[in-house]
């Protein structure tokens, strides 16, 4: 077998251009004789061809950077097996890392996200060699339930999912009991078939730290029968006093108190559907709304027309429509009409109903000239805003964020208080509400432009107007002014200064 893989054989080579191409130079192939073993090299032969069709070639060629490197490990020792699937792969991780060290080279690398927080990760180098050993895992013939990670497609059950955001599969492996996890899965399969996916993944991740709980305190526990109420006060005061922030408590208790009564149903544990108490689940934390100022949106549309032309227009469509994130995102190319010399736009929202608004003629072009520009790239599709990837789905919720944080970040956009502006999308939402108070009109209005069911929420809206407020409060000073004046009379000549100061 021949021991060079060209890169004319990978699939990303026809697609690179010809700039990859004359910077990879001669040195056009991976060069698989340096692994020890035939069947090694059989292995990260089949491993690069796979690779080629999921990224470009210049990903290529920093792969092949990680892959001599890697070489280079296995020449410490003498006896290894004849193929990676010999050891499990912690020993070869842990043989990769004992190399680097010699060569000082870092095990870490520090990592800037796009939400300014710093985080450490694996080298790249590690993270190479976990991605090929994972490729070459034999494929795990288990029925998908008995799984520790689920193929969400294989599990044959419709998956109530919101489009924006895409959720492939369920991780298990973060609940470190093994009869813990075992009874949980079966409750998390109940749960699918009645719930949204993204509920579940919460209760997924109120188990994950329950679970972390346990291993940290050295509580030996391996079934969900031995969780008694003293061990839940336990935990309660934890998460209590452990200095988070406490968002969030109240829906981890929540969740993890239906995921338990589930398991308690299902296995006969009958003392845990009795297990929690009204007073354990804390109130929520209040968020304190806010609304961008007419100069912070001025600001940030100045820098917005710097994104991908069709990002631009859907974060000017957003704004204008003060919809949802996604239901802006969602959008169906069919969502335009005319009625009465009026134009329609119908907006199918994701988490509530479906309802129609008059726009302007001026939104309404935009809006066409975004559905033209998706035909024009993509072809008939049914939403507006597409994924690049897969065009059938909606342009991703952390796709359009992403490139958001990035233009922040590079032009150092900060809002009225000088700390860099975030990716808060429900922001222009809470912006249009505001501006529709201001406009005076009447609750009902108000909640039927936004969507809203009732006017439940239009309080929020008035309270966040800082014109409203400064009208109520001219109102009240006018009055106090009204009674005090009225009440000089009799209080003698220095008492008179008032009414002339007034």
């Amino acid at each position: 077998m021949e021991n060079r893989l060209y890169y004319w054989k990978l699939a990303c080579y026809e697609t690179s251009g010809n700039l990859p191409k004359r910077a990879i130079g001669k040195s056009n192939f991976i060069d698989l004789s340096l692994l020890p073993k035939e069947t090694m090299r059989e292995e990260y032969r089949r491993y690069f061809l796979y690779r080629g069709g999921q990224v470009s070639l210049n990903t290529i060629c920093h792969e092949k950077a990680y892959y001599h490197q890697v070489c280079k490990a296995l020449q410490l020792r003498k006896n290894i097996p004849d193929s990676f699937l010999g050891w499990q792969p912690s020993k070869w991780i842990e043989l990769l890392k004992i190399w680097m060290l010699q060569n000082g080279i870092p095990l870490y690398e520090e990592k800037e996200s796009v939400y300014g927080t710093r985080n450490r990760a694996d080298a790249k180098v590690i993270q190479h060699l976990k991605r090929f050993l994972r490729f070459i895992q034999p494929e795990d013939m288990r029925p998908e339930r008995d799984k520790d990670i689920w193929d969400l497609k294989k599990l044959d059950i419709p998956i109530k999912e919101n489009p924006i955001y895409k959720t492939e599969t369920l991780d298990f492996t973060g609940i470190l009991q093994e009869g813990l996890r075992e009874e949980v899965k079966q409750a998390i399969f109940l749960h699918i078939k009645y719930e949204k996916i993204g509920t579940v993944k919460r209760e997924l991740t109120s188990l994950r730290k329950f679970s972390g709980y346990l291993m940290e305190k050295d509580i030996k526990i391996n079934s969900c029968a031995d969780v008694d109420r003293d061990l839940l006060e336990e935990y309660l005061v934890h998460i209590n006093t452990n200095g988070s922030s406490g968002r969030g408590n109240s829906d981890d208790i929540l969740k993890l108190r239906a995921v338990l009564e589930s398991v308690g149903k299902l296995y006969g544990y009958s003392h845990l559907e009795s297990l929690f108490i009204n007073t354990d689940i804390p109130p929520e934390v209040q968020p304190v709304f806010r609304s961008y100022s007419d100069e912070e949106l001025k600001r940030l549309n100045a820098h917005i027309t710097k994104l991908d032309v069709q990002l631009a227009r859907c974060m000017v469509i957003h704004q204008m429509l003060g919809t949802r994130i996604s239901d802006t995102l969602t959008l169906h190319t069919d969502c335009l009409s005319k009625r009465n010399g009026l134009d329609i736009i119908r907006i199918d929202q994701v988490k509530t109903r479906t309802f129609e608004k008059p726009i302007s003629a001026e939104l309404a072009m935009l809006i066409q000239k975004a559905i033209d520009c998706t035909y024009d790239q993509y072809g008939k599709t049914e939403y507006i805003f597409v994924d690049a990837k897969d065009p059938c789905r909606p342009l991703q919720y952390t796709t359009i964020k992403h490139k958001v944080l990035r233009l922040i970040k590079s032009e150092d956009l900060r809002d009225d208080e000088g700390k860099l502006f975030k990716f808060s999308a429900h922001m222009f939402r809470r912006s249009y509400g505001v501006k529709l108070t201001e406009l005076h009109l009447d609750d009902w209005t108000i909640a039927k432009l936004l969507g809203h069911k009732n006017i439940s929420a239009v309080k929020h809206y008035r309270k966040m107007s800082n014109q409203l407020l400064a009208e109520e409060t001219r109102k009240a000073r006018e009055q106090q002014t009204r009674i005090l004046l009225a009440n000089l009379d009799g209080w003698g000549e220095e008492y008179e200064q008032i009414r002339q100061d007034d």
